[in-house]
This record gives structure tokens, C-alpha cells and sequence, in this order.
């Protein structure tokens, strides 16, 4: 089948990616059994929501991870991506409570059972949109061992986790300050809040002291404490100051009457406590602030925990607020206060407010019954494995971000009030002792005759999500897979969940197999928009990559950023903002342009600024790309393309310095992708693919080709035939791991000319660079040439000769060197001829070009009043605009409130002013 003349990406994915898949190419040593000695290479896939659809940092950690399985696979490793899916216990339960919801149904009138069934189904229905939009992206995981955190055996290893760890003494059950979510009604990780500025108030409370007697018009003796939270101070257990606060030491060991509970609470000195924050005292409430459960620790203050869990005030406070939700409470205890004088003042406040990341609802520090991990010598075993070497961070200083948490490492709370998840192991009898087990028959018989009732919470998903990297290749047995692969080679992932993952993996893995589940962690940025702000969907600024690939148009593009905003102005602003940005909606870049824009933006930074037009631009590659091989094919398909040489009857190859260079630049480029994929350093692999493919080989490559598949002499023309092949079929297996689609495509056509034969690229070797192949002799010999045609190109454009008009050059220097380069002259220079002067340039009015030790000066008639005239025309024009940047740039209100892109800009336009006319005076004096 012949190339098309165009490059449709579409059709060509769609293709492709289901032979791949079919042909069973993602799974390990494709085509036969590894040898031992067989280097093995694994990346586990960080398992996303089964709720989940791809989002532009999947889309950019897939790229990147894919990028180096395909390149590995191709490098001869025996190659596993194990993919698979998390539970997400927490997202995939609300999303089917909602759907409940719409059908007046709680989840509690259903019952467990049930609602459990419901999940299931829906995970069946629904729960493989991410796996689906995965391949669209072109990700070559094996599908085939592609697993899900509740599948059967991953379930079993969680068990077995759980019930070691718990006989070893490092799992245990205790009364901790937890974050509560009062909607969802369950503990929730840190991750999972979302803390942010809002506007709030800051009350100041007189607490009075005891045994004091103020007399009738004097204000009570007493500390004022300073608080966002009155409703906490119901249980509020004393009050502390800094024990080197000169204003209140004398007050240490006195007792103060809570307001409005008619209590005694003790003033205390602790360290804690900031003496230039409000009022230098501080009310501390054990069981509802996480500081203060720490301060109450160390002073033995027993909690008092006051709200319900669904956020109501408790029986615990005095009768009037009981039953109140905490912000009625509030209000109700703001006014009781001001009604007895004891508010001093209100001040505005902005303050960091928690809140669950699924409800929107305020996060309350609770204290309640759930189970922990210990961490202590767990964490010291993961410190040592990264201070060993045994794990490496890059970009390295994200070591320090892991080393700092697990030194100040808290036990870890691992239970959910959850249905959906993996239920906890463990059963109670009637006295309330414990029986921790693999299952309800062994439970059973640890307790006999009693009457046992299994714990009704679930595990955090992060738990069995610690177990991934060994639980996936079949752990607690003792599998093929797991000698293989376990440590796995990298970890990509993003910063933020190298407490909640990362260091979590570590710990269990070396705890329960000996071996860190990884070698090195590639922490990746966080992809932004063109301003560097963040993605989300209240800004408006969120890109699908599924819409970038396919393209989408406006009024749809709208339609999907408003459907389910309740707010009718804020979807109002989000239409503006969407039609000022994309007001022809979003063109289809296909995936590969995606890709290699992703590929092009992981530099080590921390945030990554994602522009469409970079799509536009790779995209443009594409084409390029696609519209080199279609001149390949066109001059190569059914001629001598000189793979044949041995035989002595056959006609020898000849080589150019232009074949020679292009050769060599290949190993260099070679060498610099293989060593940019070893750094992670996957920009300066797609800048290298991009700039040898569009800057040496097509732009330069292919025109001095051109030059050569006109020669008269046969050896010439194939040798020229054999680079243009063998070179563009090495750079399409050097391009494939970040861009496979086109260079699938493209190398099923080009590799016979070449001398390849097979099913896919992705079988094919990885280029690696051959040192003998570099020519320093041809590389400083075509770069003399490209310079002398730019310098060429330079006089037409300076003398404004009409692209079609040719003109002999006269050129002064090495004959030899000048007789060799003259084809090519006349061809990328528009010459009609060359002509090398013995003596050197005859002198003339016309410029002249210097490169090197070479003289060029185009031979041409030149009128000098006229060409006067024109320079000076030509002068006044570029004055003129020299001094409409200078006034613009001069005036602050433009360079203040203009982008800052735009000011940066307009003074490129005057360095460019400035620079021509300069030029523009020498053309004039050489005139003289």
C-alpha cells in the first residue's frame, strides 16, 4: 500500500494500537522464553482510580513511562509495564452513593450486602474508561496481567499483610486524633484535604480567672485568647503561654472559668504557644486540634471530645448546645459571649481552612477508635535504604523531601468508616477482645464457642496501594515474576505522594520481601497551564488530553467545561474564558504531536507549563516527518538503493562528504538520546530527535541529496540512495519510543529499501551510536558548505534579488574545496554558476560575503544611485519603527500593565530595528 499523501493520524492509532495489542508485542520477551542473563526492566504503572478518566498528568507521567518501556524493550531487555487500577475507596463509593441518591436511596436502608453488589457492578460497567483512554495514548502496557487492588489474589496479600503485621506488634488499635470528614462520616488521609485561604474571623474571649473580685464596674481579671474556632472552646482543657512570656509567668499554675461551661481549666507554659500571635495565650482543645492534642499529651490533659460524628455538638457541652451543627453552635456561642461581655473584639481574618477533597466539607481533628501501623522501625529501614543508595531520587533533592518525613514519621491510621474496600481481618466477641486472621473459619477457631462480629471498617486505600509492586507479580507466592522483576527498575510519580505512596512502598517491600520494590524514583513537575497556573476546572484552564488528541470544537468544548456547575455566573465566566482562548475550539494534534510535546516539557523542574502551540508544532513535525519519507520513497521504491555489495560484480558505492556528515550526525544524535534516557532527561531526547530530523536531515540532508541523485556517476547516486534509506530507518527506530504511531507507520515503507524486514518496529534493535562511523573531516567540511549558502542566500536578500533570478557567485579560496562544493551552490543558492577566482575578487561595488578563508560576491550589474537611493529609502522606514518601539517601551503605563510576553517582544522588534539598520549603514558605505 502506498504512503498517503498526507499524514491522518486517526486511522493510523487506531490500526495500530490493536495489533499491537493482539499480537501480544507489550508483554515480556515477546516471541520466546529470556535467557537468564537477559537484563530484566519493569515499570509498575501508579494504579489509577478505577472512578477515574485520563487527565493531562496521567497523560504526561504515561507518556514518559511508556517512552522508556518501549525504548527498553527495544534495547533487548526482557520488558514488563504492569498496569492496573486502584479502588479508590472513598471516590468510587460516592459516586455510587449519588447514583443511589437519585433514586431516594440510602445506602444504609440497602444494607452492606447489597450496596457492595451495586459497586461491583458499576466497577463492571464503568470502571475501565482509564484503561481505554490509556491505549488511546498509545501506552504499551501488558494488558494481559493488568490487575485491580480488590482482585482476589491482591486481596489475599493484604490480608496476609495485615495479619503479620498485627502478630508482630507493629499493627495495633488506639484512640488518636484523626481527620474527620462529617459528611462521608469516615477518617480521611492527608492527602484527601485540601486546605485553602479563606476569609474568616479571629474572636477575642476574656477568660477569667479564679478568686478574683473585680467590683462592679471594673472588666474581670483574666487572660484574653484569640481564636477562629469558638465552638471548640466547649472542650477547651486550659489555657497555655510561653514560659519565658514576662507578661503572663506569674500566672502559671492558676485556674480560669471557661465561658459558658462554668468550668475550671488550668493555665499552663509550653513552648508551643507563638508569644507575638494575638494575644500571646492559647486555648488548648485536645480532641479537636492536632498541636493541641500534642500540648495535651505532654501536660496529661484528658480530651473531651464534643461533636458528634456527623458534626453535631454532643452531650458532652453544656444543654443549650447540644444537638446543634458546629456552625449554628457557633453563632449561638458568639452571641451568648457578647450578651455577657466576654468578646472583647472581632478582627477579619484570613485563615487555611481544610477540607475534604470529594465533600467540600470542613475537615474536624477527631478523636476516635481506628487502627495504626507502627512506624518507627519501619521508617528507619526506608531511611537507610535511600541513604545506602538502595534507592535513587532524580531530581535528587526529593531524597531530602522523603528523608524528612520518615524522621518525623507518625503511626499511620489505616482504617476507613467505609463499606468499599478491603474489610478488616479482624473480629470481636462479646467482651471486646480481639481476633485478627486470614479468614472468619480461623478467626472462629482462635475463639471457640464465643460469638464472634467482624470489624466493620476498611482498610485505607493507600495501604493496599503500599503493596502494589509485589502484591502485582504475585506475592505471598513465591512467582516466576517476582524473582524477576521485584526491585522493579523506576518509579515515575509526582511530588506530592511521595509521603503517602513512595515511601510507604519502600517500608512494606523490604519488610516483607528483603528488596525495595524500585531502583529509582523520576519525580516528575506539575503540569500547568501557558501561565504556570494550575489546572482546574473552576479557572476554566483544564485541557483533556483526549480533546487534544481528536480535536474538539467550541460550542462542545463549552458545553464540557459547564455541564454540572451549579453556579450559572461561574459558568457564565468559564464560556468567556474558553472562547477568548480557543475560539475555533481545539484542532486534532493526533497523539504522537502530544506525546512529543510532553516529552519535550519534562525538564527537572517542578512545574511544567503546557502550551498548545507547542502541540501545533510537533504536529508540524509530523508532517515533516511524513513528507521526507514520501521524497524517500518517490526517489528510492524500485531503484538500486545499494543493499547489495559484497559481490564483486556489483557497482561500488561512492560517498559524499553530505553522506558522511549525515551519518555522523546520527551516531552523535544517538548517542545523545541514549544518554538523555538514561538522565531522565526526556526534553533533551525529543529536542535532539527534533533538531537532527528537521534542522540536519531535512532541511539540509535532503536538499544536498537532491544534488546528488543527479550525478552522472551511478556509485553516487546509490550510495546517496543507501543514506537516505538506512539513515531515516535508523532515525524512525530512534524517534519510536516517544512518538510510535507515525514511526510505525512510516517504517513498515521505508525499512525494506533499507534491508529490515519484520512485524514491528517495536521489535526491532535500538539504534546505538558507532564511534567509527563519525567523520570529522565531512562534519567540519559541511559545515564550511552550509555556511557559505547561508552567506549566499544573506548577499540575494540583502541586494533584494528576486528568488528566481539567478546569478553566478564568484568565489575566492581552496579550488578544490570551492570545484566540490559548486553543485551544491548553484542548487540550495539559486546560482546559475560558480566561478573560483585564481587571484582573488575583482573589485566591485556588490558585497561581499567572508566564511572562513573563502570570498563570496554575487556577480551582478549593480545601479549605484539606485541601490543608494534604496538603502536609503529602506533607512527611514526602519527609523521610523525604531522610534515607535523607543516611545512605547518609554512609557511606564505600558511596560507596567502590558503581559509581560508582549514587553518582551516589543523589544525583540528593537534589538532587530537596531541590528538591521546597522547593517543597512554598511551596505551604504560599501557604496562609497
Amino acid at each position: 500500500m502506498e504512503l498517503e499523501k498526507s499524514f491522518e493520524p486517526r486511522s493510523i492509532e487506531s490500526r495500530w494500537y490493536s495489533r499491537w495489542e493482539s499480537a501480544g508485542y507489550f508483554k515480556p520477551m515477546p516471541g520466546g522464553t529470556p535467557a537468564e542473563t537477559t537484563p530484566a526492566y519493569c515499570i509498575m504503572l501508579p494504579p489509577p482510580n478505577v472512578t477515574g478518566t485520563l487527565h493531562m498528568g496521567h497523560a504526561f507521567q504515561h507518556t514518559l513511562m511508556d517512552a522508556l518501556t518501549r525504548y527498553h524493550r527495544m534495547c533487548g531487555d526482557n520488558t514488563l509495564w504492569q498496569p492496573g487500577t486502584d479502588h479508590a475507596g472513598i471516590a468510587t463509593q460516592i459516586v455510587v452513593e449519588r447514583q443511589l441518591d437519585q433514586q431516594n436511596i440510602n445506602r444504609r436502608d440497602l444494607g452492606r450486602e447489597e450496596f457492595l453488589k451495586r459497586v461491583w457492578r458499576w466497577k463492571e460497567e464503568s470502571g475501565s474508561t482509564i484503561t481505554r483512554q490509556m491505549r488511546r495514548l498509545g501506552t504499551s502496557c501488558d494488558w494481559s496481567r493488568e490487575r485491580f487492588t480488590m482482585d482476589p489474589a491482591l486481596s489475599r496479600a493484604v490480608t496476609e499483610v495485615f495479619v503479620r503485621l498485627y502478630h508482630e506488634g507493629l499493627i495495633y488499635r488506639g484512640k488518636r486524633l484523626v481527620n474527620w470528614d462529617p459528611v462521608l462520616q469516615t477518617a480521611v488521609s492527608d492527602l484527601e484535604v485540601v486546605s485553602t485561604e479563606e476569609e474568616g474571623s479571629l474572636w477575642h474571649i476574656l477568660y477569667p480567672l479564679e478568686n478574683t473580685n473585680p467590683g462592679p464596674d471594673k472588666l474581670e481579671e483574666g487572660l484574653i485568647i484569640a481564636t477562629t474556632r469558638p465552638e471548640t472552646m466547649l472542650g477547651d482543657m486550659a489555657v497555655a503561654i510561653h514560659p519565658d512570656d514576662a507578661r503572663y509567668r506569674h500566672l502559671i499554675g492558676r485556674h480560669v472559668r471557661l465561658p459558658l461551661c462554668e468550668r475550671s481549666i488550668p493555665v499552663i507554659a509550653d513552648s508551643y504557644v507563638d508569644p507575638e500571635f494575638g494575644t500571646g495565650c492559647v486555648k488548648i482543645t485536645p480532641a479537636h486540634d492536632f498541636n493541641d492534642y500534642q500540648v495535651g499529651q505532654r501536660h496529661k490533659l484528658v480530651p473531651l471530645n464534643i461533636f458528634t460524628l456527623d458534626g453535631k455538638i454532643n452531650d458532652s457541652a453544656p444543654a443549650e448546645y447540644q444537638g446543634l451543627d458546629r456552625f449554628d453552635a457557633r453563632k449561638r456561642i458568639i452571641a451568648a459571649l457578647e450578651k455577657r461581655g466576654l468578646l472583647l473584639e472581632t478582627k477579619p481574618h484570613k485563615l487555611m481552612v481544610p477540607r475534604g477533597d470529594r465533600t467540600h466539607t470542613v475537615i474536624e481533628p477527631m478523636l476516635t477508635d481506628q487502627w495504626y501501623v507502627a512506624m518507627e522501625g519501619l521508617a528507619k529501614r526506608g531511611l537507610e535504604a535511600v541513604a545506602g543508595g538502595e534507592v535513587k531520587f532524580t531530581p535528587e533533592n526529593w531524597s531530602h523531601v522523603y528523608n524528612q518525613w520518615l524522621e518525623n514519621i507518625q503511626d499511620w491510621c489505616i482504617s476507613r468508616q467505609l463499606w468499599w474496600g478491603h474489610r478488616i481481618p479482624a473480629w470481636y466477641d462479646e467482651d471486646g477482645n480481639i481476633f485478627v486472621a486470614h479468614s472468619p473459619e480461623e478467626a472462629q477457631r482462635e475463639a471457640g464457642e464465643r460469638k464472634l462480629t467482624q470489624d466493620e471498617d476498611v482498610l485505607d486505600t493507600w495501604f493496599s496501594s503500599a503493596l502494589w509492586p509485589f502484591s502485582t507479580l504475585g506475592w505471598p507466592e513465591k512467582t516466576p515474576e517476582l524473582g524477576t522483576f521485584l526491585p522493579t527498575s523506576v518509579l515515575i510519580t509526582g511530588f506530592d505522594i511521595i509521603f503517602f505512596w513512595v515511601a510507604r512502598m519502600v517500608m512494606m517491600s523490604l519488610h516483607f520481601t528483603g528488596k525495595v520494590p524500585f531502583n529509582e524514583v523520576y519525580v516528575t513537575g506539575l503540569i500547568r497551564d501557558a501561565e504556570g497556573q494550575k489546572m482546574s476546572k473552576s479557572k476554566g484552564n483544564v485541557l483533556d488530553p483526549l480533546d487534544l488528541i481528536d480535536g474538539i470544537a467550541l460550542p462542545d468544548l463549552i458545553s464540557k467545561r459547564t455541564t454540572g456547575l451549579m453556579n450559572p455566573r461561574q459558568a457564565e465566566s468559564i464560556e468567556k474564558i474558553t472562547r477568548k482562548h480557543f475560539p475555533d475550539g481545539i484542532p486534532a494534534f493526533g497523539t504522537d504531536a502530544l506525546r512529543f510535546t510532553f516529552a519535550s516539557l519534562a525538564s527537572h523542574g517542578r512545574d511544567i507549563k503546557f502550551d498548545m502551540q507547542r502541540c501545533e508544532g510537533y504536529r508540524n513535525f509530523c508532517n515533516k516527518l511524513w513528507n521526507a519519507t514520501r521524497y524517500v520513497l518517490m526517489n528510492c521504491k524500485g531503484k538500486d538503493t545499494g543493499l547489495v555489495t559484497e559481490l564483486a560484480n556489483e557497482p561500488p558505492l561512492e560517498y559524499s562528504d553530505a553522506d558522511r556528515w549525515i551519518i555522523s550526525r546520527l551516531q552523535q544524535a544517538e548517542s545523545a538520546v541514549e544518554q538523555a534516557f538514561r538522565d531522565y532527561r526526556f526534553d533533551i531526547a525529543a529536542r535532539e530527535i527534533y533538531e537532527f530530523v528537521w534542522d540536519e536531515y531535512c532541511d539540509w540532508y535532503l536538499e544536498l541529496a537532491k544534488v546528488q541523485l543527479n550525478s552522472d556517476r551511478d556509485a553516487i547516486q546509490r550510495a546517496t540512495r543507501r543514506t537516505l534509506t538506512r539513515v531515516l530507518e535508523t532515525t524512525l527506530r530512534l524517534a519510536h519510543p516517544i512518538i510510535p504511531f507515525i514511526t510505525e507507520e512510516l517504517w513498515q515503507k521505508i525499512a525494506p529499501l533499507a534491508g529490515k524486514q519484520g512485524a514491528s518496529i517495536m521489535l526491532q534493535p535500538y539504534p546505538k551510536t558507532d564511534p567509527a562511523n563519525i567523520s570529522e573531516d565531512a562534519i567540519k567540511h559541511i559545515h564550511a558548505l552550509k555556511e557559505m549558502i547561508n552567506a549566499c542566500r544573506t548577499l540575494r536578500g540583502e541586494m533584494n534579488l528576486s528568488p528566481a533570478l539567478r546569478v553566478p557567485l564568484l568565489a575566492a579560496g581552496d579550488r578544490q574545496t570551492l570545484a566540490a562544493f559548486s553543485p551544491y551552490l548553484v542548487a540550495l543558492a539559486k546560482l546559475s554558476g560558480v566561478e573560483i577566482m585564481q587571484d582573488g575578487l575583482p573589485h566591485a561595488e556588490a558585497p561581499v560575503a567572508i566564511v572562513g578563508e573563502f570570498r563570496l560576491m554575487l556577480k551582478i550589474e549593480v545601479d549605484i544611485a539606485a541601490e543608494r537611493e534604496r538603502l536609503a529609502r529602506e533607512m527611514t522606514r526602519i527609523e521610523g519603527e525604531t522610534t515607535k518601539a523607543q516611545i512605547k517601551l518609554a512609557n511606564a503605563n505600558f511596560v507596567e500593565r502590558a503581559p509581560a510576553k508582549v514587553v518582551e517582544q516589543e523589544k525583540e522588534r528593537l534589538a532587530t530595528f537596531n541590528a538591521t539598520l546597522e547593517k543597512l549603514k554598511e551596505q551604504l558605505q560599501k557604496l562609497d
